[in-house]
């Protein structure tokens, strides 16, 4: 796994996995670029990760109001 990233803001765990992994909501940069609300599977240590889906703050903000509704 080469792509550089920082985490800026840890926000939570959604879910642990038995194999150690958890999926998480995190505050990240990717390659450098303006941060992203990001949610996938890592491991304990943040050294390896899954595939996610990233949000930039409109879209959370978006991904907030429709979740009220359900």
């Amino acid at each position: 796994m080469a792509k550089n990233y920082k985490i800026y803001e840890h926000i939570g765990n959604i879910s642990a996995e038995n194999n150690g992994w958890t999926k998480e909501l995190n505050f990240i940069s990717w390659n450098d670029r303006e941060p992203v609300y990001d949610i996938r599977s890592w491991t304990q240590d943040h050294t390896k990760y899954g595939k996610g889906v990233t949000l930039t703050q409109g879209e959370m903000k978006l991904l907030q109001e429709l979740l009220k509704e359900i």
